[in-house]
């Protein structure tokens, strides 16, 4: 009786262990960073732009496409969310394989964490260099705003840019968390 008693008990300490707040947090990361890849993965906008040659010819009328391929800086946001998400998916089935009782586990979750955080921040910070560049031109260089033609690719890139810093958010609150829960132990 006593042994089944202790074992019972051991069960119940390991699932107490188990941080329901962690799960929901990489729950939120992975959502935040898979939106925020679809929603920039497929942006696109074609439109008409009036082009004047010469000053005595008439305009003519092109069609110009805007794609997340087109800039760089749009490529890294994409890969790195997507990153950011498969890891989000890798460390939740680690998570519950392990109940968030391995200390070696926990140990390379957070340094995974904080990478992510770094990536997601650096490439939050090339789109928003180059969103700012395309929202407000950069007149020493004669380069013209682009958002004020291609507007739903530029609202687009933002809502994307937005989803990205909430998701390195809900990993530095992971960071967080794995922090005061070293300090309680």
């Amino acid at each position: 009786m006593d042994t089944e008693y202790k074992e019972k008990e051991n069960v119940s300490n390991r699932n107490s262990s188990f941080n329901y707040k962690e799960l929901v947090f990489r729950l939120l990361a992975l959502s935040l960073t898979l939106v925020a890849a679809v929603v920039l993965g497929v942006d696109k906008q074609t439109t008409t732009v009036s082009l004047t040659l010469v000053p005595s010819l008439p305009p003519v009328d092109l069609p110009v496409t805007a794609k997340w391929t087109d800039l760089s800086a749009f490529v890294y946001l994409v890969i790195v969310n997507a990153s950011a998400c498969a890891y989000a998916a890798i460390s939740l089935v680690l998570l519950l394989v392990t109940r968030g009782g391995n200390k070696l586990v926990s140990l390379i979750l957070l340094m995974l964490d904080l990478m992510m955080v770094v990536l997601l921040f650096s490439a939050i910070g090339a789109t928003g260099s180059v969103g700012l560049i395309g929202y407000q031109g950069n007149s020493h260089v004669q380069w013209e705003k682009v958002c004020n033609v291609f507007d739903k690719f530029c609202h687009q890139v933002a809502i994307a840019v937005f989803l990205s810093f909430a998701g390195s958010i809900t990993y530095l609150l992971l960071i967080l968390l794995a922090a005061v829960t070293l300090h309680n132990k």
